[in-house]
């Protein structure tokens, strides 16, 4: 597979310390690496498919197949796009911006997650950053959504510098006992008052067909 016939492959985002770009065989096989090597602490479960519980011989594959699944069943109506995260050319982590029936919602949602050695340096923060960019300003949406267990302070941290404001609770079963998630909703107005980091796309106006839109937003 080509840019030419998947344009997504020349999509970049790039922040002050990162970039964000769908991964080569090379990069998929650092992130399943890195997944192995630990994402969060063992007594801790921040997503609600416990994917990291999966045994570590079998995990970095698992997170192989997980990538080229999602890019197998994309379709204008119904999209999520897994970017590599990478710091000083080193994967350090995964951030995804999702849509369904986008070209009529508007609505865009994200999920991530970093290897655990890169916790704690503002990189959460500066990778949502950059798909809210791409979902706001290169693609029109007009919300942005997200959701923590009511225990992943980082993850709600993240989510009160970038503007989110409360859209709710859902109760889950995490590990066998009742969790709370708490959804987030961020709008364009908040957005544009609270975006700060700064943001480059390239190599978007030929993918916009895939995300269902027929010219660019901006």
């Amino acid at each position: 597979m080509t840019a030419k016939h998947c344009p997504l492959f020349g999509l970049r985002l790039a922040t002050p310390r990162l970039e964000l770009r769908l991964p080569t065989i090379e990069q998929l096989d650092e992130l399943a690496e890195l997944s192995i090597d630990g994402v969060h602490a063992p007594d801790f479960m921040p997503f609600a498919m416990p994917w990291t519980d999966t045994p570590v011989e079998t995990r970095g594959q698992e997170v192989m197949k997980y990538h080229w699944g999602q890019l197998g069943a994309w379709s204008p109506e119904h999209w999520t796009v897994h970017f590599v995260v990478l710091h000083e050319g080193t994967v350090i982590g995964t951030q995804a911006l999702g849509g369904r029936d986008f070209a009529v919602l508007k609505e865009v949602h994200t999920g991530s997650w970093l290897g655990r050695r890169y916790h704690r340096n503002g990189f959460g923060t500066e990778m949502r950053a950059a798909v809210l960019h791409l979902g706001f300003a290169g693609l029109g949406a007009e919300f942005a959504l997200s959701d923590a267990f009511e225990d992943n302070a980082p993850s709600l941290g993240v989510s009160r510098k970038l503007g989110y404001e409360p859209d709710g609770i859902q109760r889950l079963v995490r590990r066998g006992i009742p969790a709370t998630n708490i959804r987030l909703r961020l709008s364009r107005k908040s957005w544009e008052a609270n975006h700060r980091v700064a943001v480059e796309i390239t190599g978007l106006e030929k993918c916009l067909p895939m995300f269902g839109i027929g010219q660019s937003n901006g």
